[in-house]
């Protein structure tokens, strides 16, 4: 399982490791189940909107935590990256970080973000806000999106960091950087939790398996990383979050399914609105075919 790595490697939009024979047939294997079953002890994807809704309706912006585990060559169980790319310990060109279509790059400099720097400890080696108005009916509509690069050797810390927030936990206020508002709340407080990067779970168990925080607001997750769907689920559940996009093969782990999916979900898209916009996206970059890369991705009502 150690083999099973990123789907097609691009720098700036370039393939530099033409692997997609190796993800293009599972997308049959796994693609079976695309829409995962109900726990009765989890978010709805519903109550997740309502909450989104209220939050906007009081003028509070929409809040994501991402928890980004940087692409190590030497750390994680993976088909080995160009080494500028696969450095775990540099994020600025990192393949999931710094690189063109890593989280701090396509946000800033292709979505349209503005981005505001924050401060870092400990294993997470850059911490940002980005900050993005999007159109809604009613009300304006501000998207906040708190990512932090761990360093690729902790890879497990960041998948338990990712599921601790998931379950509600280790909620933060942070000055905000929205004009008119003191501070945001987010960690496990934001209305969606994503971890983006290596499946590390096909190398190790689980860190933990948190259940869900009392009183914490109903919240989403999504998991970037291969077949995902395979590994996070149960794990999600128990921890009372609504699993709103996961995988179901091997697949490039980009932020611009990220971006779709976040911006999709805020502005009031459903579960099935994500997915295929997630798919949709992902087939314009990686030109799998449409029918395909809705096979690869997979949400919950």
């Amino acid at each position: 399982m150690r083999q099973l790595a990123m789907a097609a490697v691009r720098w700036g939009g370039e393939v530099v490791s033409a692997r997609r024979a190796h993800w293009r047939w599972p997308l049959k294997a796994f693609g079976v189940l695309t829409v995962l079953p109900l726990a009765a002890w989890a978010a709805t994807g519903a109550q997740v909107q309502e909450r989104i809704r209220a939050d906007v309706a009081a003028g509070r912006p929409v809040v994501a935590h991402v928890v980004v585990a940087l692409c190590d060559n030497l750390h994680q169980g993976i088909v080995p990256v160009p080494k500028g790319i696969g450095n775990g310990q540099d994020p600025r060109s990192n393949l999931h970080w710094g690189a063109g279509y890593g989280v701090r790059s396509y946000f800033s400099r292709q979505a349209g973000y503005s981005l505001r720097q924050l401060t870092v400890s400990g294993q997470v080696l850059d911490r940002i806000a980005l900050i993005k108005d999007l159109p809604g009916s009613g009300h304006p509509i501000k998207l906040v999106v708190v990512a932090e690069a761990w360093d690729g050797s902790a890879i497990s810390a960041a998948i338990g960091r990712f599921l601790r927030l998931a379950a509600g936990y280790d909620a933060e206020t942070i000055a905000s950087p929205v004009a008119g508002r003191a501070a945001i709340t987010a960690g496990g407080d934001a209305a969606i939790v994503a971890f983006v990067g290596h499946n590390g779970l096909m190398d190790f168990p689980a860190p933990m398996r948190p259940e869900a925080r009392r009183g914490a607001p109903p919240r989403s997750s999504i998991v970037l990383a291969c077949a995902s769907q395979q590994y996070f689920p149960d794990l999600l559940r128990s921890g009372g979050s609504h699993p709103l996009l996961l995988t179901t093969g091997l697949m490039a782990p980009e932020a611009y399914s990220l971006e779709e999916a976040l911006r999709t979900f805020a502005a009031g898209g459903s579960p099935m609105d994500v997915r295929r916009a997630a798919a949709a996206v992902y087939d314009r970059v990686q030109h799998c075919g449409l029918a395909g890369a809705l096979r690869l991705f997979a949400s919950e009502p």
